[in-house]
């Protein structure tokens, strides 16, 4: 069963994940310094829950997690390799606005979203086609 696992970055810093999913009996949460130690908290979690259900004779489905960012969290944790000025170029949103998502101030439209996605994955898709000689 595929589950959503969202990651959002906390105001000091450091990122959370949490599943969501409301049909499972159990939910799984993880903390980290960064992106990489929250999934594997989470990870962490989902094998301690399944030892727990074992324990207890109950099953448990196999879960593969997708693991989504909101824009804030995304933009924070990518800044280290995409600058704002670069992302603003990419998606046509003004690096202002970008800035505005990362500190909270402002929180991007359902259709803003969807354009800074799009244009992440067209960017992606092409330079999966990259190839030095």
């Amino acid at each position: 069963m595929k589950v959503i696992v969202i990651i959002e970055q906390n105001t000091d810093g450091k990122y959370f994940a949490f599943m969501d999913n409301d049909s499972l009996e159990f939910g799984i949460t993880g903390f980290g310094n960064t992106v990489e130690e929250a999934k594997s908290d989470i990870l962490l979690a989902y094998g301690e829950i399944k030892e727990l259900f074992k324990a207890e004779g109950k099953p448990i489905p196999e879960l593969e997690f997708e693991y989504k960012f909101d824009v804030a969290s995304f933009l924070e944790h990518y800044s280290k390799v995409l600058s704002l000025a670069g992302l603003g170029r990419l998606t046509g949103v003004a690096q202002g606005q970008l800035s505005h998502y990362v500190t909270g101030r402002r929180k991007p439209s359902h259709k803003t979203v969807e354009k800074i996605e799009k244009s992440l994955h067209n960017f992606a898709a092409e330079i999966s086609q990259v190839q030095f000689v």
